[in-house]
């Protein structure tokens, strides 16, 4: 990597790649050691020196010996140890390797003893490293003695290896959060200074980017300020003061809240040093996980209805012993129907599953958390069921995921469906902006109707990556209905909660803002201000539902699922929750989903931050180079930000990662202010210039070069980067890419004139003549209240049922004249199900939909296998123009009784 995190215009991809960028500087360092080039080797000493500062390893210690092996010009002992040093961070080998720590002296001298620290041992015996942040304000010459003594703290009763880090000033204090992965906790001792003492001035952007008040605060309390901080970055970390103050009261005072524990000046530094062990601990802790390990390891006689469990009939078979040879024994031994013996119950949690859900509501940022093991399909359906009453209306985007189109039927809730922003040209739709779901609102407050408006559901991320701007979405929505209900569906964007980048833009992360933004008392000045155009802070409720797909972006099993509630009114739908929990929640839950659900949390407490900057990382290492390939390029290309959002939504002028004269805090700006950002980490990769559609291409990747890719379009695959991916994995499809790009190549070079034209008319059919994307219509006017409104509600639940009556269905061939003609003169064609082709992958009819040109042009030109709802062999499947007329006059307008019971 060309660009520097020391440069005037340190950009978001610079920031985000900290962590790679350190290691190519050692690598530089190496090759100018290997060289004997002096001069380059100051340069990148000068340049590594301010970052190693900031972390545990090599430490002051190593650093010391390198300069020193510098000043003596001893080449070769220089070679050796920047060598092992460069390898020990790419490797990551410094938290399990000893000799990682050692000087060339120490590792050939068996009588020296060893050094501190790493961890030690394997598997269940290993001791995890990590390192503490110690904010002092003392002169760096007491630094090495407070960091030895640190370390003499250290028994070997303790569980985890703990190395310090030290640090003068608030800014240094704020740059270590941001760029050591390894800090689990930070230590303050009262007294330290705001400005930085090292040479990263150029790194104060970041500062000022993630903490743009804090420049202005600096003569305040700065312990309360870097608490504060810390939480803002990473709010998993834990914080502690030591402080000769008075810490009775400290500790109890509101600006301390942050604070793990406080402790006076230096008295007990013992019980420090078990208070951060104590609290990495609790979140190691995988309540579940590790009780069933211990159940596993127990001599259980099972007499209950899972033959599987304990791996008898499995090992002793004749003929399935290979599957027990596959999987191992573990997972037999830890498989059970049982609730007992330390087990606890999904349905009906008071032991380890209870707590799991309390560990997760901690690290997901919300009131309380429910673990699902039915996917999000799943999650998303509860919700519904728990907030919703037959004839609610729930404004929701037409292409958002099945679950929530099924989970209003069987709530018998009116969805009013609201069309996203289309993106024609890649045969999808983007994301559902704010204009009109607030029109959608004021239509309905001007029909009387607002009372009945419950919920609004919003997918976020969307599948290809459009990112809301939820804070402002709720805070524009609350202003018309202060007790309006959200539900984030957030399947894919999970792992955001551990980015301090992406966070902000997550539910739970504008929960959070709302709830203090409304008790600040400036907030009541804004709001009588604003004329009604903010929500009133005496009326508004918080009541936000946030559903997670663990299994899509962290380290969970499949059909891994959480539910996050933050609602201030839960205690009127607890009781209705329950219900929907135990409606759709098996009695036989998977065990092993649970477990990793609990494991999932573990990481993401511990090393998520890092985790998901890595991807970042990736995903936009991976950008750049199938842009910038001159060949790859040619026929392949990662969409930007500027091509997936249209400009209108990106007020800030934000157009691509890395954008040139795009400082952090102009990205953060963007983050901030702007209605939709692009999710770095989800990648459409279009293929329509190199004559393949989506399906083509994704066969193609899969068959011929192992590849796996989940999504597709017309002409587009969607590359998706998660915390499991490394840069071989980039490579590997780089690789696929150049290779697919030369036989392009060569085969248009070998075909002639004929073979470029058939190119050139597949790519214009691809590209260039796709159909328009058809919007909703509207429901048939027997499943509406009043016909004659101007709103779009409609009772779907009732026209989804009339379909189970034989007689009231008829087919129509989609290619006949009888299409044409219905759609010219009548009768009114009106769907029976939900079709839903792949791709695009979103209902293009619903149950009482009334059909319209537009949509059965956008079917015709359909070139897709898989449309789920349609036979083509029977054709549309409709509800009869004699069972809607026989509707209309056997009941009231559809809904009306419902209500009024």
């Amino acid at each position: 990597m060309n660009k520097r995190l020391t440069t005037q215009e340190s950009s978001a991809r610079a920031f985000i790649a900290v962590s790679e960028e350190r290691v190519e500087l050692w690598r530089e360092l190496h090759r100018a050691v290997k060289d004997k080039r002096q001069p380059d080797v100051a340069a990148q000493l000068a340049r590594i020196d301010p970052m190693e500062e900031l972390c545990g390893y090599p430490g002051s210690r190593l650093m010391g010996l390198l300069h020193e092996r510098v000043k003596q010009n001893d080449w070769a002992a220089l070679t050796r140890l920047v060598q092992r040093i460069s390898m020990s961070l790419l490797s990551n080998s410094y938290r399990d390797d000893p000799e990682a720590w050692k000087s060339d002296e120490e590792q050939e001298d068996p009588h020296v003893p060893k050094v501190l620290p790493p961890s030690i041992g394997r598997g269940q015996a290993r001791k995890p490293y990590c390192e503490v942040l110690i904010v002092s304000p003392g002169e760096r010459s007491t630094w090495g003695p407070m960091g030895d003594g640190m370390r003499k703290l250290r028994r070997e009763t303790d569980e985890f290896v703990v190395e310090p880090v030290i640090v003068g000033s608030f800014e240094d204090a704020v740059l270590a959060v941001l760029v050591n992965y390894n800090i689990q906790a930070v230590v303050m001792f009262d007294g330290f200074g705001y400005a930085s003492q090292t040479p990263l001035a150029d790194l104060r952007e970041l500062i000022a980017a993630y903490l743009p008040q804090a420049a202005a605060a600096r003569d305040g309390d700065l312990a309360m300020l870097l608490s504060r901080a810390v939480r803002a970055i990473r709010p998993e970390l834990d914080v502690y003061l030591s402080t000769d103050r008075d810490v009775a009261a400290l500790a109890g005072a509101d600006e301390a809240a942050g604070i793990r524990r406080v402790f006076f000046a230096l008295e007990e530094m013992l019980e420090l040093h078990l208070a951060i062990l104590e609290g990495i601990k609790d979140r190691y802790e995988t309540p579940y996980f590790d009780n069933l390990k211990k159940y596993a390891q127990r001599p259980i006689g099972t007499f209950h209805a899972l033959p599987i469990a304990r791996g008898k009939s499995v090992f002793k078979s004749n003929w399935i012993r290979d599957m027990g040879e596959f999987y191992g024994a573990n997972l037999f031994l830890a498989e059970s129907c049982a609730t007992t013996g330390g087990l606890d119950s999904l349905l009906e949690p008071t032991g380890n599953i209870k707590l799991a859900q309390d560990k997760a509501a901690r690290a997901f940022g919300g009131d309380r958390t429910y673990l699902v093991t039915n996917g999000t399909s799943t999650s998303n359906k509860i919700i519904h069921m728990a907030v919703c009453r037959p004839g609610d209306i729930v404004l929701i985007d037409r292409d958002c995921h099945k679950s929530h189109h099924y989970g209003l039927v069987l709530a018998g809730a009116q969805p009013y469906y609201i069309d996203a922003f289309p993106l024609t040209q890649y045969s999808m739709y983007g994301s559902l902006a704010i204009k009109p779901i607030k029109d959608a609102l004021l239509a309905l407050k001007a029909e009387g109707k607002l009372d009945k408006v419950r919920m609004l559901v919003l997918t976020n991320c969307t599948f290809d990556g459009h990112v809301a701007n939820v804070e402002r979405t709720m805070l524009e929505c609350l202003a018309i209905k202060p007790d309006l209900i959200f539900l984030w569906d957030e399947a894919w964007f999970g792992f955001a909660r551990f980015s301090p980048f992406l966070r902000r833009r997550t539910a739970m992360g504008a929960v959070a803002k709302l709830r203090a933004m409304f008790k600040d008392p400036e907030y009541r000045k804004r709001f009588q201000e604003s004329k009604g155009a903010l929500p009133d802070p005496d009326k508004v409720r918080v009541r936000v539902y946030e559903s997670d797909s663990v299994h899509k972006s962290m380290s969970s099993l499949r059909q891994g699922s959480i539910i996050v509630v933050a609602d201030q009114d839960f205690h009127t739908v607890e009781a209705s929750f329950k219900e929907a929990f135990f409606t759709h929640t098996s009695t036989s839950p998977n065990l092993q989903i649970i477990a990793s659900l609990d494991v999932a949390r573990r990481q993401m407490e511990l090393e998520g931050y890092e985790l998901v900057q890595r991807a970042m990382q990736l995903a936009i290492e991976m950008r750049r180079e199938v842009n910038q390939h001159p060949l790859i390029s040619k026929y392949f290309k990662a969409a930007t930000p500027a091509e997936m959002i249209p400009s209108e939504y990106r007020k800030s002028g934000f157009t691509d990662y890395g954008q040139s004269g795009w400082t952090l805090t102009k990205v953060m700006g963007a983050l901030d202010n702007d209605e939709f950002f692009l999710d770095p980490t989800r990648i459409t990769l279009l293929c329509g210039n190199a004559g393949y559609d989506g399906t083509q291409f994704k066969a193609l990747l899969s068959n011929e070069y192992d590849i796996q890719i989940n999504k597709t379009s017309r002409n587009s695959v969607l590359v998706q980067i998660n915390i499991n991916n490394t840069r071989s994995d980039l490579a590997h499809l780089i690789k696929a890419l150049a290779d697919m790009s030369r036989a392009i190549d060569k085969r248009l070079a070998e075909g002639g004139e004929p073979a470029q034209a058939a190119f050139k008319a597949r790519v214009k059919s691809l590209v260039e003549d796709v159909p328009d994307l058809p919007n909703f219509s509207r429901f048939h006017d027997a499943f509406r209240d009043n016909p004659n409104g101007k709103t779009a509600e409609g009772h779907m639940r009732e026209a989804f049922y009339l379909a189970y009556d034989a007689p009231s269905l008829e087919y129509v061939k989609l290619h006949s004249k009888d299409v044409d003609e219905r759609l010219k003169n009548g009768p009114e064609m009106v769907s029976a199900k939900f079709v839903i082709p792949y791709p695009p992958g979103f209902p293009i009819m619903v149950p009482g939909q009334v059909i319209t040109p537009e949509t059965i042009t956008f079917m015709r030109k359909l070139d897709v296998k898989e449309i789920h709802g349609f036979n083509a062999a029977l054709g549309l499947e409709l509800l009869s123009p004699k069972a809607l007329a026989a509707l209309k006059k056997s009941h009231p307008p559809a809904g009306k009784k419902e209500r009024e019971m």
